[in-house]
């Protein structure tokens, strides 16, 4: 099989694992809001989960992935099976000793990171104290989901995507189960939601471990810390955790300011974010994460050609995906937030403000996406230098527009400082690696952008008009919203693989040729 039809495969996987998450994490949000509302307590709540969740996002899935995935693959492809074994085993006992040691001091130290990140809670009485108490009671979920990040990057490299990806449905369902039937159970309900996130780590990282050990990594202590792998991993995870969890770190700085805001804005911030890295999470995460691997490989084997062949191949997938996934978010934001979280405490002004800053997030869906696969590759190419300066340049930029902007947009300006952000950082990456390994198809690239953008635009009006034949400002109505909603995001998804089968774009003629190979083999 080839590598594009290698990456498009693994993308389909861990895609359609993802999609059920985020159904599920749809109606753990649904429940949230119905029960919860957007106040103080959920304000309490968005902004503890906030950091163990910017820790997994920094620590986990970014830096981790970013430096063991090339080291692993690396190791496997050139020293063989063993020393990949004693590799993983070593990596899980030190990552374990340092993750028990954060969590630790993360618990211990709560009340100073709460308010040094949430200074605005201190005005409100109880917000605080209630943001503080729920803080320790996530912490140790670092722990957990850091652990399932390492079993992640080894079943991925050996080509096993699906359990990784499909464990987070339980992440989802512990939490919505604490929710219904926990939340009478404590002094501020909300808690329960804090013990739905300890119980779905814990159940995430267990599911790993009988696939890994099918898979001949039967994880046991080594610590035998001071091998060439271990120490490469290490050079190249310092820096990365900041060239590649920029984009969270802006974020996390987004709700900081936030918390200076109207009550409110913290949780609308979040609600925004939480449909954004809907298809973010379906389609850019799953393309990243199946680019990766066969990026790793093929810098290890210094077959500079195949790789910028495999970039070149993700970059346009995730372009032909996000760019009608973006203009899918722009003209639904109201109608989606109507439909999924609309009522009880959610009102009407809540879904206005929430559809905002989701207008404005969605605005960078394609720059996030281009980031995720760009960022990786220089530290494939063991260059951590170059991420973490145009990193820094984002993180200033980010901030310096968020403090213009949030006084006339509020939180909306937040969230359009992130996509601007967004926007610089992906310009400087690409700039920046095509000057270190040379053209890797520029013109391809920039004709997928111009037949999906052509494409898009009559399919964005399509839903539009779809979507104008009904009030959406009325409550209730679930069937009817649901309806309209659905038919029309269906007949504008038609039309654009409609128009892109005329404009004999690659990226659906691949996945074409692949689904009529998986029907034949069936």
């Amino acid at each position: 099989m080839s590598e594009k039809r290698n990456i498009a495969r693994a993308a389909g996987i861990l895609g359609s694992a993802t999609m059920l998450s985020r159904i599920m994490g749809m109606v753990r949000d649904m429940v949230v809001s119905r029960l919860f509302g957007a106040g103080l307590a959920t304000d309490a709540f968005f902004a503890a989960f906030q950091i163990p969740n910017m820790l997994r996002r920094f620590f986990a899935e970014g830096a981790l992935t970013a430096a063991f995935v090339p080291t692993f693959s690396s190791t496997l492809s050139r020293q063989g099976d063993e020393k990949a074994r004693e590799l993983a085993n070593t990596c899980f006992t030190l990552l374990t000793i340092i993750m028990a040691c954060i969590t630790l001091a993360g618990i211990t130290f709560s009340p100073v990171i709460v308010g040094l990140m949430f200074p605005g809670f201190k005005a409100e009485p109880g917000k605080f104290e209630l943001a503080v108490l729920l803080n320790r009671m996530m912490f140790p979920y670092i722990f957990f989901i850091s652990l399932v990040a390492l079993c992640m990057g080894i079943l991925n490299t050996v080509r096993h995507f699906f359990t990784p990806a499909i464990s987070t449905v339980f992440l989802n369902i512990a939490m919505i189960l604490a929710a219904l039937c926990l939340r009478g159970y404590f002094q501020a309900p909300i808690a329960a939601l804090a013990v739905g996130v300890l119980i779905g780590g814990c159940v995430q990282l267990v599911m790993q471990l009988p696939v890994l050990w099918s898979k001949g990594f039967r994880l046991k202590p080594n610590f035998n810390f001071t091998t060439p792998e271990v120490r490469t991993i290490a050079l190249l995870m310092l820096p990365s955790v900041f060239g590649v969890g920029v984009y969270y770190l802006n974020i996390t700085v987004s709700a900081i300011l936030a918390s200076l805001l109207p009550q409110g804005s913290v949780s609308y911030l979040y609600y925004a974010q939480r449909l954004f890295e809907f298809p973010q999470g379906i389609f850019t995460a799953s393309v990243a994460q199946a680019v990766l691997p066969s990026m790793s490989r093929q810098a290890a084997d210094g077959d500079v050609a195949g790789m910028k062949a495999s970039l070149s191949f993700g970059v346009r997938l995730m372009l032909f995906i996000t760019i009608p996934a973006m203009a899918g978010l722009m003209v639904c934001s109201t109608p989606i937030f109507s439909l999924i979280f609309m009522g009880g405490a959610f009102d009407f002004a809540t879904v206005v403000n929430s559809a905002t800053a989701l207008l404005y997030y969605s605005l960078g869906l394609s720059f996030v996406a281009l980031t995720r696969v760009l960022a990786p590759v220089f530290y494939a190419l063991k260059d951590t230098k170059t991420p973490v300066y145009t990193a820094l340049i984002t993180f200033f930029i980010n901030l310096c527009m968020s403090l213009a902007l949030m006084g006339p947009l509020k939180h909306g300006g937040l969230a359009l400082a992130t996509t601007i952000s967004a926007l610089c950082n992906m310009l400087m990456l690409l700039w920046l690696l095509r000057r270190r390994i040379g053209p890797f198809g520029g013109t391809s690239i920039v004709i997928t952008a111009l037949k999906s953008g052509t494409a898009s635009i009559p399919m964005a009006a399509t839903v539009w008009y779809s979507c104008s034949f009904i009030d959406w400002s009325l409550a209730g109505q679930k069937i009817l919203k649901g309806t309209v909603l659905g038919i029309s995001i269906l007949c504008g998804g038609l039309l654009y693989i409609l128009l892109v089968k005329l404009f004999r774009s690659e990226e659906v003629l691949e996945a074409e040729s692949l689904l009529r190979k998986k029907l034949k083999k069936g």
